[in-house]
């Protein structure tokens, strides 16, 4: 896991090493272990290193293969490394490291663009070609590797992260009003290739991006998930789509094993991330490492769940880790938690995590986490309704959107009151997508773009702003595919999740799997009040929010009224997300 960024030119003016320097430099907390800039011809590229796999530095980068002519910055993880590497030297090809980022460098010179098809894991990376000046740019079929890009003169820039492509100056900061829409409606989340800002995007999940010298794109995706039944689905049972299922996840959590450090969990108590440590047991590992976080109750919930992760913990005699934050704790962590963001996002826990991967950093580089298994696997409330709607995008809206347009209205500056982007976007999504089932549907949008866009860019926002690497065995490609097949009754039965509690019930206790479903609860940024709304206050009524003018004062004084009465109906506050992207465009200098 590592921050990667570079700057290609256009033009014949050479690259901007000093801009690809400051990237760098702001990408050090991704990569505290080692970190490098290689220029050539019309490009530059930078990286910053955490060492997980191949410890040595021969595996530094840029990796530059001078027999190839090729030059490689690579962030992420493939899992399947060794199994490529043996079939690429079986085709004569040799190696002077032995980790997975030569393997990249050497596939793609082998199988070209195709090679992405070959690869399990996690990945952004850019790629030079030094004969032709050509650059190819790729990421992960879910995008849980970030990679956002800027037009600058002449040229283009790339980096991991949105701050990073900040840092290197020049950049148009002016507010994108289709993503304002997005972000307002959809949750915060914002589908690529759109950002906040009008001058930066992002690569698409799934997409190779070849760019000519002359700066001419070629965008293909090389990937999309197909919904419902494939060949003999019809005949099966449901236990043997739990046999399936049992035997792919097991690979795919022994697949997240792979490291040249300790792996450790991120548990939360939940059915998810708990079958994480129990199939880790049934692996054999021991010594296990398990980390869980929790809050001081307010408005009358509880903020913590070690009731359930303790015993899971107990249950595996795991060496847990219990991380009790006091609200005096949590609201000083706040700004650390809004710079460590690429885009502003509203779930309460982003400090949750942000503060658990501090703590987990101390002991380990490397966790695996349970993100993506609500979305697979269907355990999110506003599924069922979709089974039988009449009016599937209003139905999806109802349960998802946070606002209605003539609120939206009510709540931002005329000059951002436009089309509404949000219900066209989904619209058409659904539109596209050739299955007749609606839940299939809404699992699809969830899984592609809602997840990757909110609670996948969260996870590697806060574990990497500490140098953690976090795995993510629920979006293994093979484990989606196959989730993708199963029938949508073995998903949604039991409140959600139905066949994988099942799978869980032949391997963790019951205690986890019976329990009300949970999440991760920070309640004071839920029910802002006291020193939370003085806090929240401070900033939307700043100097730089009003002369902004991004939000209409008469909405924030309502919301600043009475925060508990503006809830969204995912359980979130109005107020917390309008000052939520004010406080990250102050932190961030725009």
């Amino acid at each position: 896991m590592c921050g990667i960024c570079g700057e290609i030119q256009f033009s014949n003016n050479p690259p901007s090493v000093s801009a690809v320097e400051r990237m760098a430099q702001t990408l050090v907390p991704r990569g505290p272990d080692a970190g490098g800039v290689f220029a050539q011809g019309n490009m530059a590229f930078g990286h910053r290193r955490l060492k997980i796999i191949d410890l040595s530095d021969h595996a530094q980068q840029p990796m530059h293969d001078p027999a190839l002519g090729l030059t490689l910055a690579f962030n992420g993880c493939i899992y399947n490394y060794q199994i490529l590497r043996k079939e690429l030297e079986a085709l004569g090809y040799s190696f002077f490291s032995t980790g997975d980022s030569e393997v990249i460098l050497k596939a793609y010179h082998a199988w070209g663009i195709d090679c992405v098809k070959r690869f399990n894991g996690m990945f952004a990376f850019a790629i030079h070609h030094r004969d032709t000046g050509k650059i190819v740019l790729a990421r992960d079929r879910f995008g849980i590797k970030p990679l956002y890009v800027a037009e600058v003169n002449g040229g283009l820039r790339f980096a991991s992260s949105l701050p990073a492509i900040l840092a290197s100056g020049g950049i148009d900061t002016d507010i994108d009003p289709i993503a304002l829409h997005h972000y307002m409606q959809w949750h915060a989340v914002v589908p690529p290739p759109y950002t906040l800002l009008k001058g930066v995007r992002k690569l698409p999940p799934a997409t190779v991006r070849e760019i000519q010298p002359n700066g001419d794109c070629k965008d293909t995706q090389y990937w999309s998930l197909a919904m419902g039944p494939m060949g003999d689905d019809d005949q099966k049972t449901e236990a043997d789509w739990q046999e399936e299922l049992l035997t792919t996840l097991r690979t795919s959590v022994a697949r997240r094993s792979i490291a040249d450090v300790p792996v450790g969990v991120l548990l939360s108590g939940g059915l998810d991330s708990s079958l994480i440590v129990g199939l880790l047991a049934e692996l054999g590992q021991t010594d296990l490492h398990t980390f869980s976080v929790g809050f001081e109750a307010a408005g009358g919930e509880h903020g913590d769940e070690f009731k359930y992760s303790d015993i899971i913990a107990q249950h595996y005699a795991t060496d847990h880790h219990q991380i009790r934050v006091p609200s005096s704790r949590l609201l000083e962590t706040l700004p650390q938690t809004f710079k460590a963001m690429s885009e502003p996002m509203v779930s309460y826990d982003n400090v949750g995590f942000f503060l658990l991967s501090h703590e987990v950093s101390k002991h380990l580089k490397v966790v695996q986490s349970g993100q993506g298994a609500d979305e697979v696997f269907g355990g999110y409330h506003w599924y069922p309704p979709m089974v039988d709607t009449k009016t599937p995008v209003d139905t999806y809206r109802q349960h998802f959107f946070d606002r209605s347009q003539a609120e939206y209205a009510q709540a931002v500056h005329p000059r951002f009151v436009q089309d509404d982007y949000s219900q066209q976007y989904v619209e058409r999504y659904f539109s596209a997508l050739s299955t007749p089932s609606h839940v299939d549907k809404a699992l699809h949008i969830d899984t592609n773009v809602m997840l990757v866009d909110d609670p996948v860019k969260r996870v590697d926002n806060m574990t990497m702003a500490w140098g953690l690497e976090a795995r993510v065995p629920f979006l293994d490609h093979e484990v989606v595919e196959l989730a993708a097949r199963i029938p949508a009754q073995l998903k949604l039965a039991q409140g959600g999740k139905h066949i994988l509690k099942e799978i869980g019930r032949k391997i963790i206790p019951n205690q986890v799997i019976d329990r009300p479903k949970g999440y991760f609860p920070v309640p004071a940024l839920k029910y802002i009040e006291g020193p939370y709304l003085e806090f929240v206050r401070g900033y939307l009524d700043s100097e730089q929010a009003r002369s902004r003018e991004l939000f209409q004062r008469p909405y924030l004084e309502q919301l600043m009224a009475a925060p508990r009465d503006h809830i969204t109906p995912l359980r979130g506050s109005k107020l917390w997300q309008v000052a939520m992207l004010e406080m990250w465009l102050q932190t961030h200098g725009i």
